[in-house]
């Protein structure tokens, strides 16, 4: 299984980016998958799931209103639209798949069976 991120790069606060993931190598569909950020010197955060049969998405509450995560079956790609940026946003975003646990608690505990590379996201 391979999860390639792209999209990351320097915004100005207020701007927009959309990243991408591409998955590939799945024997079937993860039935979650999700963002992650890590900004310097913090923990990795985070930031939004989706729950893939039927598109049920879970938010940090430091992005909901501004963010947007979203996937196309067809593709296999994981989209997370950021709206609104602010500099707090900035960090490397990493998209991560199959949780043993619900999307929502996956979320919130970090544990994934597979994760991407990242891209980082600059918003100053």
């Amino acid at each position: 299984v391979q999860l390639v991120e792209s999209g990351g790069g320097s915004v100005q606060a207020g701007g927009s980016l959309r990243l991408s993931c591409a998955a590939s190598g799945y024997p079937y569909r993860p039935y979650c998958m999700s963002w992650f950020r890590q900004a310097p010197e913090k923990e990795r955060e985070g930031v939004a799931a989706i729950y893939t049969f039927d598109g049920t998405a879970w938010y940090a509450d430091s992005v909901k209103g501004r963010f947007t995560i979203s996937r196309d079956g067809v593709q296999n790609v994981l989209y997370l639209q950021m709206d609104n940026l602010k500099p707090d946003d900035t960090g490397m975003y990493y998209c991560a798949a199959d949780s043993p646990y619900e999307c929502s608690e996956g979320l919130k505990r970090g544990q994934w069976n597979f994760w991407g590379q990242g891209t980082q996201v600059t918003v100053s």
